[in-house]
């Protein structure tokens, strides 16, 4: 099951994710996944949800840069500790399906490894990047209504599925 929390608000999906991890793992469940860790400032952090610790995934351009400040080491670095932790997992949360994995980088590969394995994995997805998630899920994907508890509704579904 491939389940997608899609919200209009600016950040709100992340942070249920983020939030839907905390009381999953608090609840005994095996996860492999990054969430984003908001720190108020420019880095881009990724908490790893098997491992302490935080994997910044942002480079700093300097003042008035415009390109992406996306570190694309940092992202396969983060990808990587999470397959490191896949195998026995119960539910897999990525942060989201952005740019990288529309082009068929980041996380794009683990998520399918994943779904191979039979691991439900929950993402979010920006609307710039729907189409390419479409194309990418097919008919495999689920919208989840952005709300806490619909979230964890559908990972105890999925979990059972």
């Amino acid at each position: 099951m491939l389940g997608v929390v899609m919200a209009s608000e600016r950040g709100l999906a992340g942070d249920l994710l983020a939030e839907t991890a905390r009381r999953l793992q608090a609840g005994g469940l095996r996860l492999a996944g990054a969430v984003q860790e908001n720190t108020g400032d420019t880095e881009m952090l990724l908490r790893l949800l098997a491992a302490p610790g935080l994997v910044r995934i942002s480079q700093n351009l300097g003042p008035g840069a415009q390109g992406c400040r996306l570190d694309p080491d940092g992202l396969e670095r983060a990808v990587a500790g999470v397959q490191a932790a896949l195998e026995g997992a119960d539910l897999v949360i990525i942060n989201k399906f952005g740019k990288q994995e529309a082009e068929g980088r980041g996380f794009r590969p683990l998520i399918a490894e994943a779904l191979s394995l039979g691991i439900p994995v929950l993402t979010t997805v920006a609307p710039d990047h729907a189409d390419a998630f479409a194309r990418f899920a097919q008919d495999m994907s689920e919208p989840v209504p952005a709300r806490l508890e619909a979230i964890l509704d559908w990972c105890a579904l999925a979990r059972q599925s």
